[in-house]
C-alpha cells in the first residue's frame, strides 16, 4: 500500500489561501496606515520681479591718427633738383605771385523790364567804319546792349559781344546813340527798356 503525502495534496489550497491572506493584509495595511495620501502642500514662493534696465550704448572714440599722405615723386628735367623731391617738400608760397586771370568785367546791372512791343529804330543804323579796321580788313558783328527810355532816346550802352582793339565797338556804340527809336510799349504805355542791337561790319 502506497502512502500519500498530505502536504502534496494540500499544497494548492495552501498557496491560494496564503495568497488571499497576503492580498488582504496589504489592503488592510493601506486602509489602516494611509502614509501615501495626497498630503503634499505647496509653499507660497515669493514672485521674483525682474527689472529691465536700459544700458546706454557706449560710444567708441577713435583716437587713431589718420594715415600719412603718401609722397608723390615729381619728375623734372632740372638736374639741380634732387631725385627724391616730393610734393610735400615743395613751397607753394611762390605760386601766389603768378599772374592770375583778370576778373570778369563788372558792367552796369541790366534790369529786365517786360514790354509788349519792342523799340523800333526810326532810321537805319549806319556806323562809321574805322580806317584802321578797313586797312586791316577786319570784319565782324558787334552786339550792343542799349537802354532806350520812354521818349526813344538811347541813355546807356554796353558791349555784349565785340571785336576789341579794332575801333568797331566804339563805332557801333556811337551809331546807336545817334539813332532815335520808337519807344517800347507796355499796355499802350511807353516804357524804357534794355534791348540787344547787333551791328554788322562788312567790307564791300
Amino acid at each position: 500500500m502506497k502512502l500519500v503525502n498530505p502536504l502534496k495534496t494540500r499544497y494548492p489550497i495552501v498557496v491560494r489561501l496564503t495568497t488571499l491572506i497576503g492580498i488582504g493584509l496589504v489592503i488592510f495595511n493601506f486602509l489602516l496606515f494611509p502614509r501615501f495620501g495626497n498630503s503634499l502642500e505647496f509653499e507660497d514662493v515669493d514672485q521674483v520681479i525682474i527689472e529691465n534696465i536700459d544700458i546706454p550704448q557706449t560710444q567708441q572714440i577713435d583716437n587713431t591718427p589718420p594715415p600719412a599722405r603718401p609722397s608723390i615723386p615729381v619728375p623734372s628735367d632740372d638736374e639741380d633738383i634732387a631725385d627724391d623731391l616730393t610734393l610735400d617738400e615743395l613751397d607753394f608760397d611762390d605760386f601766389s605771385n603768378l599772374d592770375a586771370p583778370p576778373p570778369p568785367p563788372s558792367g552796369p546791372k541790366v534790369v529786365f523790364i517786360p514790354y509788349d512791343d519792342p523799340p523800333v529804330a526810326m532810321s537805319p543804323i549806319r556806323p562809321t567804319y574805322p580806317e584802321i579796321a578797313q586797312e586791316a580788313g577786319i570784319e565782324g558783328v558787334v552786339v550792343v546792349q542799349a537802354f532806350i527810355d520812354e521818349k526813344g532816346r538811347v541813355k546807356e550802352t554796353l558791349i555784349l559781344k565785340g571785336v576789341p582793339n579794332t575801333g568797331l565797338d566804339e563805332a557801333a556804340m556811337v551809331a546807336i546813340r545817334k539813332t532815335r527809336f520808337r519807344p517800347a510799349k507796355q499796355r499802350e504805355r511807353a516804357v524804357g527798356v534794355w534791348i540787344s542791337i547787333p551791328v554788322n561790319f562788312r567790307l564791300k
